[in-house]
C-alpha cells in the first residue's frame, strides 16, 4: 500500500485533517469514519483531504504513520541513549507506557485495524510491530549476558511487556466499568505504570541482587 500522506503545500491544513481523522478513525473505525465529516471537524473542504491524502486509505495510514513518527522520535530515541541494557529496557517500556498514555486513540486505532487484518494491518507488522519487538527481545538477551537479568526467555518477556502497557489501554474503557472508575485518570494510570514496572523489575531482576 502506498504511503498515506502526499507532500503539502498547506502543513496546518494537513494537521488539522489528521487530527480530525486519528478521532473518527478511533472512534468509528475506517468503515464508519465518513470523510465529510473528518473534513468539517478539520475546517476543510472534502477536495483539500482528497488531494493531501488520495483517498480514506491512505488518510487511515497516514493517521498512524503521524503516529509512529511521534513514537520513534521520542521512545526510540531516548532508548538507544541508555548506557546498558538493563537500562535501556526499562526506557522502552517507560517510554512506550508514556506515549500510550499521552496518544489515547491509538491502542484503538491499532485494535481496529488488527480486526479487519488483510494487507491493511501487514505494513504495520513489517514496519513496526516486529522490529519493536525483536529490538525489545535483543536487548533482553544481551541485559542477560551480562547478568542484569536473571535467565529468562527473551521472546516471552517482549511480548509480555508490550502487552501489558498495550492491553491495559486498549480495555480501560470495559475496564473501568468494572473498577467503577476512570482508569484513564492520571492518578490512575501512574499507579498502572508504578505497579507494571516495579513487577517487571523484581521479575527480570538478576540473582546477584543488582537493581536498577
Amino acid at each position: 500500500m502506498a504511503r498515506g500522506r502526499r507532500k503539502v503545500e498547506d502543513p496546518a491544513t494537513a494537521r488539522r485533517i489528521l487530527a480530525a481523522a486519528e478521532q473518527q478513525f478511533a472512534a468509528q473505525g475506517i468503515e464508519g469514519a465518513r470523510t465529510d465529516e473528518i473534513a468539517t471537524a478539520a475546517r476543510a473542504n472534502k477536495a483539500m483531504l482528497y488531494y493531501y491524502f488520495g483517498d480514506k486509505r491512505r488518510l487511515h495510514r497516514a493517521v498512524l504513520e503521524n503516529l509512529l513518527r511521534q513514537y520513534r522520535s521520542g521512545v526510540l530515541g531516548l532508548a538507544k541513549k541508555a548506557a546498558r541494557p538493563r537500562e535501556q529496557f526499562f526506557t522502552y517500556v517507560s517510554g512506550y507506557f508514556d506515549f500510550l498514555a499521552s496518544h489515547p486513540n491509538y491502542p484503538r486505532l491499532v485494535q481496529r485495524q488488527a480486526m479487519e487484518a488483510g494487507r491493511g494491518f501487514d505494513w504495520l507488522v513489517k514496519e513496526f510491530f516486529r522490529p519493536l519487538h525483536l529490538e525489545l527481545a535483543r536487548i533482553v538477551q544481551e541485559a542477560i549476558d551480562l547478568g542484569e537479568f536473571r535467565s529468562v526467555d527473551p521472546d516471552q518477556v517482549a511480548h509480555m511487556a508490550l502487552q501489558m502497557t498495550t492491553g491495559y489501554f486498549a480495555a480501560a474503557g470495559i475496564l473501568s466499568r468494572v473498577k467503577g472508575k476512570n482508569l484513564l485518570a492520571p492518578e490512575a494510570v501512574a499507579a498502572r505504570k508504578k505497579a507494571m514496572m516495579d513487577f517487571l523489575e523484581h521479575a527480570l531482576e538478576s540473582r546477584s541482587g543488582q537493581t536498577r
